[in-house]
């Protein structure tokens, strides 16, 4: 092992860390890779990219409806404006969720998806599983989630490809009146910006 190995204690690792870690170990050792490159791309995923970029965003409709039109009629030009560009090229499209319709990101054919809002997608959103019963039993599939919806709301399932990708705009929690930007992006869930699951309630745990 290497000196950059040894600077870490192991002992309160989880399982799937620690498998990271062996793997890390190995490709450093075969010098595939720089530990210093590692940690920098690790880094810019928990502190620049992620779901805290999106949930601002969403926060920022909530609370600024010039903001919250401008989201809905080019959503890749309002999130220019917070500074998240995509480096793919791709056009972000943005939908809101209302009482009476709710609205599902899927990607059949991959598993395209907006990483410079919502960070990595997650293993449920690349699984076949995930990917074809999106489409045909949208509701079931957002039971499984636990997302219950009245019998009388639409569904409409969005599906992404390598030139358009989707954020949800879910709807804006009760009793949130008051609150700040900062408060109500905390509020923001990454499924809640995919369309499976809801944002959370004031004061209910992270």
């Amino acid at each position: 092992m290497t000196s950059h190995d040894h600077d870490h204690d192991h002992s309160e690792l989880s399982e799937t860390e620690l498998r990271v870690r062996a793997l890390e170990t190995i490709l450093t050792e075969k010098g595939y890779v720089e530990p210093g490159a590692l940690d920098a791309i690790i880094q810019a995923y928990e502190t620049n990219i992620g779901p805290h970029n999106g949930a601002r965003v969403v926060a920022r409709a909530w609370i600024n409806p010039a903001f919250r039109q401008a989201l809905l009629d080019d959503a890749t030009n309002a999130v220019a404006t917070l500074g998240h560009v995509s480096r793919t090229g791709d056009h972000l499209v943005a939908v809101e969720n209302t009482s009476n319709r709710h609205n599902m990101v899927v990607c059949t054919l991959c598993s395209c998806y907006p990483w410079e809002l919502l960070g990595l997608p997650p293993v449920w959103y690349k699984a076949a599983p995930y990917r074809s019963r999106a489409v045909k039993d949208p509701r079931g599939v957002l039971a499984d989630f636990g997302v219950t919806l009245p019998k009388e709301a639409e569904i409409r399932v969005w599906d992404s490809t390598a030139e358009m990708r989707f954020l949800v705009l879910p709807m804006r929690p009760k009793g949130t009146e008051g609150f700040s930007e900062e408060q109500l992006a905390e509020l923001v869930t990454r499924d809640s910006m995919i369309g499976t699951g809801f944002p959370r309630t004031p004061g209910a745990p992270s």
